[in-house]
């Protein structure tokens, strides 16, 4: 335990000024070192999260000796045998998860005072000089240890004010992302309301003479949190501090990015980070077109069955087309096939799709992927409702041939996902769910490379809550998108439409765009992409907007 440091501190806090710090998380003790080098307040050893043990943990502390450096331990609960060891071995203090109740925080001073206040045992450790100081070590210890709560979950705000009654506790500290979990936003460093949460228990304990401090998460963030009041600021974790210079080197040459997220090599696409401009490479040569089940000429493909395109050769589209099929009660599609992939999905109704003889009973949203040249044959199996499916095609002029030969009728399971190597199967219960894509918003990939090899499209269905939307984004082919339920807004660099009951958004490649659920109901849709992987390049969102033309040579 370092006094000196300790005593500094306080005395800086006393005097209303701030003491900045460092969450580490690495096992190198050098980044400690460069920390005391440059004359940082305190650290914290993160002993709760990732994978230091308790050499690299003394590796950190030995690094901080003989300074001004405040250097706490971070444990992975209230534990007395944890906070001895940390102690022991020269902390000049603790920080403890969790913390919820006046009681519990009674407990954990308890844990780092010597008898007869405490329960800490008398160690020949660092602490102690090796057994050289027992007596000077333990007549200071008890008045100078820090003991530093962790507020991170909504059950400690109403505590916090009998918190602050706890004698030995000079400072909190917030944890942002776990206090939104418990209030129900996982994932979210503040999620909504909880922002003003910490603010008013942080206002609660300067309201007593003490202080509160949590992690910065930019500069700015540092300069507002000390506009707060917040007086025991961190600068930031290693980890957060070394990605955020990386992220500007990289933004500097336009090779910035997100990692992916999930440490399984098959799923290792990184997101990448928004460009300043989209690539000079993909200025478009088209017009954005909307077009509405009014605005499209029915085509009657066979007595009771007709179709609505939308997207297609008729609007610019390239190597694609997509529309709406309507089948009567009882009518049916006689067996033809492609020379493309097509992707059928039920909007109402229901249907059945026949496969080689395969039959397929689908419900409303399930959706079945038939690759280039496979036989296939669809019927409304109802005697009194019409149903309707969204159709595409991966060709801007639909060509189809009859096929004549008799397949062998096989009822298939009604959970069968298709026969593996030819048709796919989504069912919409069952499907997988991708988030992340855009706040608010949740996706089912129906078809592309790597689900459905060799195909020529990509695509599936996403459904937006109320405020959700996607990026300002591009792509290197053209893309079909039909709002299916509710409304959207549609923005194409700055031109915004409003689309409902199906209309459908051709969008040519390299035209910036995004879309966004305006509405206080859930919004649904069917996108289909000219290209075999759902790739989008996600660029400034000034460059969606009239005020910045996205091709402009002036930015």
């Amino acid at each position: 335990m370092k006094t000196k440091a300790l005593k500094h501190f306080r005395a800086k806090l006393a005097r209303d000024e701030p003491v900045y710090g460092l969450w580490v998380t690495l096992e190198s003790a050098s980044i400690t070192e460069m920390a005391v080098a440059l004359g940082i307040d305190w650290v914290v050893i993160d002993a709760e999260h990732g994978h230091l043990d308790w050499k690299e943990i003394n590796e950190h502390i030995r690094a901080g000796l003989r300074s001004d450096t405040v250097v706490l331990v971070r444990l992975a609960e209230r534990s007395t045998a944890l906070t001895k060891r940390a102690l022991d071995i020269g902390a000049d203090g603790i920080v403890i998860p969790w913390m919820e109740t006046a009681e519990e925080l009674r407990e954990a001073v308890r844990d780092c005072r010597y008898p007869p206040e405490g329960r800490r045992g008398i160690g020949g450790e660092r602490a102690t000089v090796w057994g050289q100081c027992f007596a000077e070590h333990t007549a200071e210890a008890n008045e100078n240890v820090l003991v530093v709560p962790l507020i991170e979950s909504v059950a400690a705000v109403p505590n916090v004010a009998e918190m602050c009654e706890v004698d030995g506790v000079d400072v909190f500290f917030f944890g942002p992302a776990d206090f939104s979990a418990t209030a129900g936003f996982r994932g979210q460093w503040e999620g909504p309301g909880v922002a003003e949460q910490i603010l008013n228990a942080k206002d609660t304990i300067k309201s007593v003479g003490k202080h509160s401090g949590l992690l910065a998460t930019s500069i700015e963030n540092l300069h507002e949190r000390l506009e707060q009041g917040f007086r025991m600021p961190g600068l930031g974790a290693d980890t957060g501090l070394l990605f955020r210079s990386l992220h500007q080197s990289l933004q500097a040459i336009n090779r910035d990015r997100k990692p992916a997220t999930s440490l399984d090599p098959r799923d290792g696409r990184a997101v990448q980070l928004p460009l300043s401009q989209p690539p000079k490479h993909m200025q478009p040569d088209r017009d954005e077109i909307m077009t509405t089940l009014e605005d499209s000429d029915p085509i009657e493909l066979q007595t009771g069955v007709g179709f609505r395109p939308l997207v297609g050769n008729f609007n610019s589209a390239r190597n694609l087309t997509t529309g709406i099929v309507s089948f009567d009660p009882e009518s049916r599609l006689d067996c033809h096939a492609h020379p493309c992939s097509e992707s059928i999905t039920v909007l109402e109704g229901e249907a059945e799709v026949t496969v080689e003889g395969r039959v397929y009973r689908l419900g409303q949203l399930d959706n079945i992927v038939i690759p280039r040249w496979l036989p296939h044959a669809a019927r409304n199996p109802d005697s009194a409702k019409t149903a309707r499916l969204h159709i595409a095609l991966a060709m801007s002029v639909p060509e189809r041939e009859l096929v004549l030969r008799e397949f062998t009728r096989n009822e298939m399971p009604p959970d069968s996902t298709g026969l593996p190597g030819a048709e796919r199967v989504n069912r919409y219960e069952s499907a997988p769910r991708t988030f992340g894509v855009g706040p608010g918003a949740e996706f089912i990939d129906f078809f592309n490379a790597e689900l459905i090899p060799g195909i020529e499209m990509s695509g599936g269905f996403a459904r937006f809550q109320p405020g959700g939307r996607l990026p300002a984004h591009l792509h290197d082919f053209d893309e079909s998108i039909c709002i299916t339920d509710g409304s959207a807004s549609c923005l194409v660099e700055g031109r915004r439409y409003s689309l409902s009951d199906c209309a459908t958004a051709m969008v040519p490649r390299g035209r910036v765009h995004y879309f966004v659920n305006d509405s206080s109901k859930p919004m649904d849709m069917i996108w289909v992409y000219a290209g075999p992987m759902p790739e989008r390049i996600v660029v400034d969102e000034a460059c969606g907007t009239e005020s910045r033309n996205a091709w402009s040579d002036d930015q």
